[in-house]
């Protein structure tokens, strides 16, 4: 009956927590209840934030876009909770880019390697820390696109699907740090263009690309509402904007499921 009532209780914790939505790129708020200490939770494996709200524990758990649907399982302990991945369906969105982001040559090709290897330490980083978690704020106050998960098409040719949300913004636009974190790395990238990765403890992690300037270095520990860098039209784009991610137990999940709502 306590767990039934902590379900039915999550709307209350709205303003300060992220959206329950357990659907593939979505988020799924599992109360574990009592105890002293933080419960140890896992999902596939990956350790999951944990936070307290009142005298209850929650698992905040991203849910992976490849996600089947149907049960899944939290292990907490030697316990397994079970809660259900519902459908969800994502727009498809077509670009144009110029060709070298679509077929790069064998030298970028190599670059992009790299680069991956340490875009994927960053966005599986998991660092144990208290996370008092609440609603993030905007990283910039432009207009939010709602293209996270959208299937892309880059000059007609299927890609991987969008895992951010990109918000309108002009060159130059400072960009500040939606949550206290550390800076976990920084650097040029063939798509990403100038990027920042957050550490915000327990894996959530935060990306802020295709910046015009990058302001911070690695290891800086920033407060809410620091300058990390600007807005800019670096790495793959269309335009001038913010490309904004957010990471949970390794996997992408939308952003609007964090941030504050738009006024």
């Amino acid at each position: 009956m306590k767990r039934l009532l902590a379900f039915l209780l999550l709307p209350l914790f709205a303003a300060a927590q992220p959206t329950h939505a357990p659907h593939p790129g979505g988020i799924a708020i599992v109360p574990l209840g009592v105890s002293e200490q933080a419960p140890d939770a896992r999902f596939d494996g990956k350790p999951v934030l944990v936070t307290r709200a009142g005298d209850e524990w929650l698992a905040i758990v991203g849910i992976p876009l490849d996600q089947a649907t149907g049960t899944a399982n939290l292990v907490v302990g030697d316990q397994r909770l079970s809660f259900t991945v519902v459908p969800h369906s994502y727009r498809e969105q077509h670009l144009t880019v110029a060709p070298k982001f679509v077929n790069p040559d064998p030298s970028a090709q190599e670059r992009i390697a790299d680069e991956q290897r340490e875009i994927a330490a960053a966005m599986t980083h998991y660092r144990r820390s208290p996370v008092t978690l609440r609603a993030l704020q905007p990283p910039i106050p432009g207009a939010r696109s709602d293209s996270f998960g959208s299937r892309r098409f880059f000059n007609k040719e299927p890609h991987s699907p969008h895992r951010g949300m990109d918000i309108k913004g002009s060159t130059g636009t400072e960009i500040k740090a939606p949550l206290a974190g550390t800076v976990l790395l920084t650097g040029d990238f063939y798509f990403t263009g100038n990027a920042v990765f957050l550490d915000h403890g327990q894996g959530l992690v935060t990306l802020y690309a295709h910046l015009d300037s990058i302001g911070v270095e690695i290891g800086d520990r920033l407060n809410t509402g620091a300058v990390l860098g600007t807005v800019g039209a670096t790495g793959r784009v269309t335009g001038a904007h913010l490309h904004f991610a957010t990471y949970l137990n390794g996997t992408a999940v939308d952003p609007a499921l964090l941030l504050e709502p738009s006024p």
